[in-house]
Order: structure tokens, then C-alpha cells, then sequence
């Protein structure tokens, strides 16, 4: 039993300076995908909400507010605000902003390694389209 414990005490040296190393890398790239997904998730959302409300005869802001929420609710990921500015007259633009903010799960583990980071990642996503007139 000792005979074979030895032959396997450097495979387990290696995986022990190994393992912690692909578990921060691995939950900086979980991260990393969450706070993609949070951006695609907010460009749709501006998106869909802009086209709406450029198309909307009465009331084209709150139609794109409702159809940037309805986008949303999918698949929430984060929390996310809509904001919509334009005057609703046949030709304006109509300009629409998602902002998102996503939790860093890996800020507390970088205070252990002198690294500063975030507590959370904010950014936002902007459509324009131009009011259409009947």
C-alpha cells in the first residue's frame, strides 16, 4: 500500500497546484458569459423595443418601455432598466437605452490575490429609429 501511494504523491502535488488555478479561471469565464449574455440581452431588448415603438400610431414610448420589458423577461439575467427619449412625431428618432447590471461573482475572490474590482459590471445598449408616419 505504501508502494503505491508514493508512485501517485507527484500526480497529487500537481493536482493540487493545478486545481485552484482552473477553478478561478473557470469562474472568471462563467463571468465573463454572464455578462455577455447580459449585453446581447439589452441590445435585443433596445432593439425590438425601437423597431415597436417606431412603428406604434399612438403612444410610441410607452409601447417600446412595454415591448423592451416584454424582450426582457425571457430570459432575465441581471437587473435592467428601459429609458426612452424622443418627441413621437412622424420622422424623430425615436432612441431607446437598456442598462443592465450584472453581479461579479469573481470581485471576491480577486481582494485575495490584491486585486480591486466591482462588485458589479453596468454598461448600456442604445437603439435609434426613426418615427414612421402614416
Amino acid at each position: 500500500m505504501r508502494k503505491l501511494l508514493r508512485d501517485h504523491r507527484a500526480e497529487l502535488d500537481e493536482a493540487a497546484l493545478v486545481l485552484p488555478v482552473l477553478l478561478l479561471i473557470s469562474l472568471g469565464l462563467v463571468n465573463l458569459a454572464i455578462l455577455g449574455f447580459a449585453a446581447v440581452n439589452a441590445g435585443n431588448a433596445a432593439n425590438f423595443g425601437a423597431r415597436m415603438g417606431s412603428v406604434a400610431q399612438s403612444d410610441p414610448s410607452g409601447i417600446a418601455v412595454a415591448s423592451a420589458y416584454q424582450m426582457l423577461s425571457a430570459a432575465p439575467v441581471g437587473t435592467y432598466a428601459v429609458s426612452v427619449s424622443g418627441s413621437g412625431l412622424p420622422g424623430d428618432l425615436l432612441i431607446v437605452q437598456v442598462s443592465y447590471t450584472v453581479p461579479n461573482y469573481f470581485a471576491g475572490l480577486a481582494g485575495f490575490f490584491g486585486v480591486d474590482t466591482a462588485q458589479e459590471f453596468s454598461n448600456a445598449a442604445m437603439a435609434y429609429f426613426r418615427q414612421e408616419g402614416w
